[in-house]
């Protein structure tokens, strides 16, 4: 039986829905050896292999898989795709479509898992045993595909259904399955943290259910207790309104020096205080004063400048010590990524072996040139668009003005670094 290989943990990412996970390099076993080890990466294969006639493109699609000429794997909801790499300079892009389970049929799924402790145990284990396969398919639920449940297409010309690329797709798709039937999972609709949380909901409200019930002591209720005694009880408070209100406008008050920004602090006091009431959360904890100015400025719309914004502009950049310029750029990366765009933008670093390495080949591989690196920026040949890794696991898109070298913030960060970059580029 054949490891699994440590290739498969994916890169972290915002959530769940979007799994993307590193190239496998090549196997070194023998073409008899079973290309999935679990039964249900088997269960993948055989309805792949079921779909086909074509011995021979399955074999070369195998080949593929075997050598590693699968590049990182993206898995969303029904859909799994890959740069495939075959006997041309330029990799094809391979997708493999799967029918997501609606509303009901999750609903049904979860409430047979959850009255088995033993199927919860085991997807925890990262196993999907026989029963919750059965388990799923009496309640009339397919979680393994059939041969007619997989669509495949792909860029390259072959007309077979599915072409080799794809069939290279598939066997390594069965390699993900045997280290996470949650794969499986995402590509019927549903994340792994999601699933998780749905089914610890279920199975506390079950076990509470199974629990006997304390005896109730005789008591009497504080209300009839102390109804002759105090004061009838204080109303319910209001709610809170859905957004801040706005402080009235302040008139020019004689020895102030700025009143545009005394009511740039009142407002902003205004709706720290509702983030405050609502969510019980300061915004402004554990912000540096250069951070806290940032974060006030990116607050005002930027496009039209007013003269109440370039004013402030101008009070915060004096007051930290910036320029307008500083303050802007900064700005702009706040709005890209908050806190941790502005570190992105203010602050290289050299991140450990992993992502950062892998970076420039899957770059390479999806036909963009080579990207130069310095500490944790990657920057295109031409010398205006650059990619930034930030410590949040996320890359950052940057633009320059042909030889200016003058960075500025640009889209919004992504998970991978081709999809950070066709995000900049505007091709995503």
């Amino acid at each position: 039986m054949s490891p699994r290989p440590p290739a498969v943990r994916p890169r972290p990412g915002p959530d769940d829905l979007r799994r993307t996970f590193e190239a496998v390099p090549a196997r070194t076993t023998g073409d008899d050896e079973p290309f999935a080890d679990s039964w249900w990466g088997r269960a993948w294969v055989t309805a792949l292999e079921s779909r086909s006639t074509d011995g021979p493109r399955l074999a070369r699609g195998r080949a593929y898989a075997d050598s590693g000429n699968v590049a990182a794997i993206t898995v969303t909801p029904g859909r799994v795709v890959a740069y495939v790499h075959g006997s041309r300079p330029r990799p094809y892009r391979a997708e493999l479509r799967l029918r997501t389970l609606g509303d009901p049929d999750w609903e049904t799924f979860l409430g047979a898992v959850a009255e088995r402790p033993g199927h919860l145990a085991a997807l925890l284990a990262k196993e999907m045993p026989h029963s919750l396969a059965d388990t799923a398919a009496a309640q009339g639920i397919a979680l393994l595909p059939a041969a007619d449940d997989l669509d495949p297409t792909c860029t390259c010309p072959d007309r077979g259904r599915p072409c080799k690329h794809v069939a290279a797709l598939c066997y390594q798709t069965a390699r993900l399955l045997d280290a996470d039937p949650f794969v499986l999972l995402l590509l019927r609709g549903r994340g792994e943290r999601e699933l998780l949380a749905d089914l610890g909901h279920r199975n506390a409200a079950h076990s509470a259910r199974e629990r006997p019930a304390a005896p109730v002591a005789p008591s009497v209720s504080a209300d009839e207790a102390y109804a002759d005694r105090f004061l009838p009880p204080l109303p319910a408070p209001f709610p809170a309104d859905p957004h801040p209100g706005r402080p009235p406008a302040y008139p020019e008050l004689p020895g102030a020096r700025d009143p545009l920004g005394l009511d740039q602090l009142a407002t902003d006091a205004a709706e720290r205080a509702h983030a405050l009431l609502t969510t019980g959360t300061d915004p402004v904890a554990g912000l540096t004063a250069w951070q806290d100015a940032v974060r006030q400025a990116a607050a005002r719309p930027t496009a039209g400048l007013t003269a109440t914004t370039r004013a402030l502009y101008r009070e915060l950049a004096s007051a930290t010590g910036r320029t307008t310029t500083d303050l802007a750029r900064a700005v702009a990366a706040w709005r890209q990524g908050g806190p941790a765009g502005l570190a992105v933008l203010e602050t290289p670093w050299d991140p450990p072996a992993g992502p950062f390495d892998r970076a420039r080949p899957a770059l390479a591989a999806a036909g963009w040139p080579r990207f130069q690196p310095w500490h944790n920026h990657l920057t295109h040949p031409g010398g205006t668009l650059q990619l930034r890794f930030g410590h949040d696991g996320r890359w950052y898109g940057y633009e320059s003005e042909p030889g200016a070298d003058a960075w500025w913030p640009r889209a919004a960060p992504a998970a991978d670094p081709v999809g950070a970059l066709l995000e900049l580029t505007g091709a995503g």
